[in-house]
């Protein structure tokens, strides 16, 4: 239905000067598409206020309604060429007025679990980058034509735009930071199985796929039952919980999960790991974490101070913060990479450690090569629970039979026996256990060594060693400018 607007809405950001990659499309798209869902969302709540003799006080200010300035109509209905600004008069309006005024909101909302607060957080750190006024009048005519009424034509558009996600995450390195495949983030669900009246978070929750993920999981019942008003309302406002760094995956997220049906996302814009550990309280924690912290980052020493395994690997101290975080009995999913299971540096000891001694490492989940495009690393999903320490580690060997890639990316089939075997941690040709009486206790190494093959050594694709030499390229680059800085 809504497939051939986003097309043609991607055009007209392509021709557009101020655009210039999938992450700026995206961008762009994500706070029109906001004001619009914003509108219509006004609009079915004012008519429901009608209808039950009530009145309705608008969130937004008339002049700055969307079908004020974006889309005004005349007396018939259709679209009034007539009162639209367009030209340099449009931009003016929305660098000068509406981006001022829209950011306003997080200073007048009364706490920051309000759609007030999420409107001023998203356009204090968004821009509007269209510098012609001519084609944000073509991008707004389009974007009026999307529709939020009815269930089928959200999910039509959480599809959509979903879709534009993961081609931001295949345009290039930084667009991949948000993104993980679908397929093994819904594995990571079946697996953890969370249950309504739990609260579920993601420090790292970049485009919120894994918290979209979980809602759906939640929100169709395996029974296929359907949930009760009361459960509705824990899905909407106590269920979900993301903290994201940067202001783009911040806003991407939020539109994310109000496309998948919460109406003001429990989404903070703030650096989880600037947070003292020491600090986490009971109230604090949760009782499932799914997440795909950043990996190959690089830690300030002041950030370091926050966490008693001291190391600049940004995953890592995402791990402790995890385990922290989880309440006792707690649940965790978390993709790391698959080196921090033999890494011999004291961090990572210590906290294969941790995690062993603390927490039961019941699965870990070892995915091939080019399982995150662009990315230049093998990752591993450690799944576990707190409180309890480790007795037998159930290990899963993924091999789809063929190299991943663009046009071979991971897909729900692949996953389907590791969620099978895992229920009962079956041993098979790519399964098997350890007991952690096995595990040397000076090294605590956890590395993936399946007994039921011999290691053979893999021919891999030349874009992965490519892919992998600008990876390293970057950090070593990282780290000159930090040694240039000292001098």
């Amino acid at each position: 239905m809504f497939a051939q607007t986003f097309k043609n809405i991607d055009d007209v950001l392509w021709k557009e000067a101020g655009c210039s990659s999938e992450l700026d499309y995206t961008e762009q798209s994500s706070w029109m598409l906001f004001l619009k869902y914003l509108d219509d969302l006004e609009r079915e709540r004012a008519m429901r206020a009608e209808l039950e003799g009530k009145d309705y006080a608008f969130i937004i200010e008339s002049k700055y309604q969307w079908s004020q300035w974006a889309a005004p109509k005349n007396a018939k209905g259709e679209f009034d060429h007539d009162t639209a600004l367009t030209g340099d008069d449009l931009i003016d309006f929305v660098d000068r007025e509406l981006f001022p005024y829209l950011q306003g909101f997080k200073q007048r909302a009364a706490s920051p679990d309000t759609i007030e607060y999420k409107i001023g957080e998203i356009f204090g750190e968004i821009k509007n980058k269209f510098r012609s006024g001519y084609s944000l009048r073509d991008a707004l005519e389009l974007m009026d034509s999307l529709k939020f009424r009815s269930q089928d034509q959200k999910h039509e558009l959480s599809a959509l735009y979903e879709e534009k996600i993961k081609n931001m995450g295949n345009a290039g390195r930084n667009g991949g930071e948000y993104y993980t495949p679908r397929p093994l983030i819904r594995a990571m669900v079946q697996v953890i199985k969370p249950q309504i009246g739990e609260r579920i978070y993601d420090g790292a929750c970049g485009s919120a796929g894994f918290l979209c993920e979980a809602h759906d999981y939640l929100r169709h019942p395996r029974d296929g039952g359907n949930l009760t008003t009361g459960q509705l309302e824990t899905l909407q406002t106590k269920t979900f919980y993301g903290k994201e760094k940067k202001s783009l995956a911040y806003v991407i997220a939020i539109m994310n999960m109000i496309l998948h049906g919460i109406d003001a996302p429990n989404i903070i814009h703030t650096n989880t790991l600037a947070e003292n550990l020491s600090d986490i309280q009971e109230k604090d924690r949760f009782d499932v974490i799914l997440a795909n912290p950043p990996f190959g980052g690089k830690e300030r020493k002041e950030v370091q101070q926050n966490f008693p395994i001291k190391t600049g690997e940004t995953a890592f101290l995402f791990l402790q913060h995890f385990i922290k975080s989880l309440k006792a009995g707690g649940r965790a999913a978390v993709v790391i990479k698959n080196t921090f299971l033999s890494n011999s540096d004291n961090a990572s000891r210590a906290l294969r450690q941790e995690l062993l001694e603390n927490c039961n490492l019941h699965t870990v989940l070892d995915c091939p090569g080019g399982t995150f495009l662009g990315a230049g690393v093998k990752t591993v999903v450690l799944f576990f629970e707190k409180g309890a320490p480790t007795r037998n580690t159930w290990y899963y060997q993924l091999d789809p039979g063929r190299s991943l890639g663009k046009t071979t990316a991971l897909n729900d089939d692949d996953l389907k026996e590791f969620v099978a075997l895992q229920a009962s941690f079956a041993d098979s040709d790519k399964s098997w256990s350890v007991d952690v009486q096995e595990i040397d206790p000076a090294s605590f190494d956890l590395q993936v060594k399946n007994p039921n093959k011999e290691e053979e050594a893999t021919l891999r694709d030349p874009q992965e060693i490519l892919d992998e030499i600008a990876t390293l390229d970057a950090e070593s680059a990282e780290i000159l400018a930090g040694i240039r800085g000292m001098l």
